[in-house]
């Protein structure tokens, strides 16, 4: 037994060891902001906030939107096609490097498949050598070219993989300053960041169970079977969304699915319809407030959107097509459900007679221990957008952690740096497709623009459609309720309609050995459209 003293020691120790690191954190943020000059040191800006109509931008490029000379009487295309003209092919360049990357995205589970095959002949080769580990610290080759195919196939890589050409076109079109500039100043990384560490602390084991006890209140009225906590959390999750963000929602949704309804192993249909309602539902849950969804977040305080105007024109409509689409999916797999709880009943009685993993554990968490991550995942939250608060308050996190390990699983990094590098490279190169992004937004007929913003969000970030909403003068608020409605209904289609989608992919995708893209967009199809139907019957 640990004494509270040996505890209290070893946090103190912990405690003074973070509080030296934040005031070197803090010291060093500070002595780099003085010496930038206000974050831009001696660069000068490419285009002034007058230029811009915002923020002064250092790189050449994208060209501000406000600086495209438009011809109010021509054609979509012909717009485009100007535009394109203007920025040197720049622009075309760079979308079709973007169009490679959602292309790369559907071709990742063949280049996976592709990968296995080349592991599985080069050990065929190395039986046939005779190879043999003759010391215990040698490594075991691999095949290079298994390696390449794998790396190809992780999607949380597939945005990153791309950045290597558009840094050629930037470098060939303008300059290596300018790409530098466009990395350093002009796209905003705290998104990327925030999702990886709320990932972290709310993967961590004291919040886990905390969730999953929250969770277990609902799946008790259905006795605790595979139906009971899929509903549970496909109910109860999403609109959890609303309150520590959507990231930290997706998080915990996923692995309580993976671990009380997916080590079930069901039917491949059942697991892409999860999946799919898993994404539209978390899109939609954090529209009861102004500051979980990305998409409202950029929109709610320009137009004045707070929390009872979310509620009212949004929230509502959102908990009724979650409840609405989650029945309808119920009762079509209502046998296999069935099905899955006689496995369960069978595999518990079996696992009885097994000792337990360490990781799985039910030894009790003490109070102090689950409030002092909860004050974590809270002060996260709240920060998250003050990047220095909320990356200082992880460095005490983990001090946290160390002091406590008895009541700790090991800590997951490389889920959450995979999914931030994938959100880091679509921050980039989604940052240059305002060009065409914007002027399509502004062809569409007002009675379209739901559809229309739907259909965008499933080639691009839901935040980015909405943004570049945000800076159309004029719109009336019928059609600002438009655009924000298709982006939040769209989220689901696919992985990167949504920041949180890659998070619940990255966690559940080692249950379905690659994840088709195109039968995500299937089984999202039918609770999408649900979604649709509520947001346009029971309009602004």
């Amino acid at each position: 037994m640990i004494k509270i003293s040996q505890i209290l020691r070893t946090l103190t120790h912990q405690c003074v060891v973070m509080t030296l690191a934040m005031v070197c954190f803090f010291a060093c943020s500070g002595s780099l902001a003085l010496a930038a000059g206000g974050g831009h040191g001696d660069a000068v800006p490419a285009y002034s906030a007058e230029q811009t109509g915002s923020k002064p931008q250092m790189s050449k490029f994208p060209i501000p939107l406000n600086q495209y000379k438009d011809d109010p009487n021509d054609s979509l295309l012909t717009t485009l096609e100007k535009r394109n003209d203007q920025s040197g092919g720049f622009n075309l360049a760079v979308t079709l490097i973007f169009l490679g990357a959602i292309i790369h995205t559907f071709l990742a589970g063949r280049f996976e498949r592709l990968s296995h095959k080349l592991a599985l002949k080069h050990k065929e080769k190395l039986l046939a050598t005779g190879f043999r580990v003759m010391h215990p610290e040698e490594r075991m080759p691999v095949s290079f070219a298994s390696a390449i195919f794998h790396f190809l196939g992780e999607v949380e890589a597939v945005f990153g993989i791309w950045i290597i050409p558009f840094l050629f076109v930037c470098w060939n079109t303008y300059d290596f300053a300018s790409f530098s500039n466009y990395l350093n100043y002009d796209c905003s990384f705290i998104e990327p960041l925030f999702v990886m560490i709320v990932m972290i602390v709310a993967s961590s084991r004291p919040i886990f169970r905390l969730a999953e006890s929250t969770v277990n209140c609902g799946a008790k009225l259905g006795k605790e079977s595979p139906g009971a906590w899929w509903m549970a959390v496909m109910c109860l999750c999403p609109l959890l969304g609303s309150l520590i963000t959507e990231p930290a929602a997706m998080t915990i949704g996923a692995l309580i699915l993976g671990k009380r309804f997916y080590e079930l192993k069901p039917s491949r249909k059942l697991m892409y319809a999860t999946l799919g309602l898993l994404f539209v539902n978390i899109s939609i849950g954090g529209t009861l407030s102004h500051f979980a969804a990305p998409p409202v977040v950029m929109v709610a305080e320009k137009w004045g959107w707070g929390m009872g105007f979310m509620f009212i024109h949004f929230g509502w409509k959102a908990v009724a097509a979650i409840l609405c689409s989650n029945f309808i999916y119920f009762m079509i797999f209502r046998k296999e459900f069935a099905a899955l709880a006689t496995q369960q009943k069978a595999e518990v009685d079996f696992d009885d007679a097994v000792p337990q993993s360490w990781e799985d554990r039910k030894d009790k968490i003490p109070l102090w221990v689950t409030l002092g991550h909860v004050f974590f995942l809270g002060w996260t939250v709240f920060f998250a957008h003050v990047p220095v608060l909320f990356i200082g308050g992880f460095l005490f996190y983990l001090g946290f952690t160390v002091a406590t390990p008895q009541y700790q699983n090991q800590m997951s990094i490389r889920v959450p740096m995979m999914v931030a590098f994938f959100l880091a490279g679509l921050v980039i190169l989604g940052g240059v497709q305002g060009w065409w992004l914007q002027p399509v937004l502004m062809s569409i007929n007002e009675e379209y623009v739901m559809l229309g913003a739907t259909l965008l969000t499933a080639f691009n970030d839901n935040a980015a459609v909405t943004f570049l909403a945000s800076t159309v003068p004029g719109l009336s608020d019928s059609v600002k309720y438009a655009v924000v409605a298709g982006a939040v209904t769209g989220g689901g289609l696919t992985v990167i309609a949504n920041a949180p989608n890659p998070a619940g992919q990255a966690i559940l995708g080692k249950y379905f050995k690659g994840i088709n893209p195109l039968w995500l967009f299937v089984w999202a199809i039918v609770p999408t459209g649900i979604v649709y139907v509520f947001y346009t019957c029971f309009g602004h």
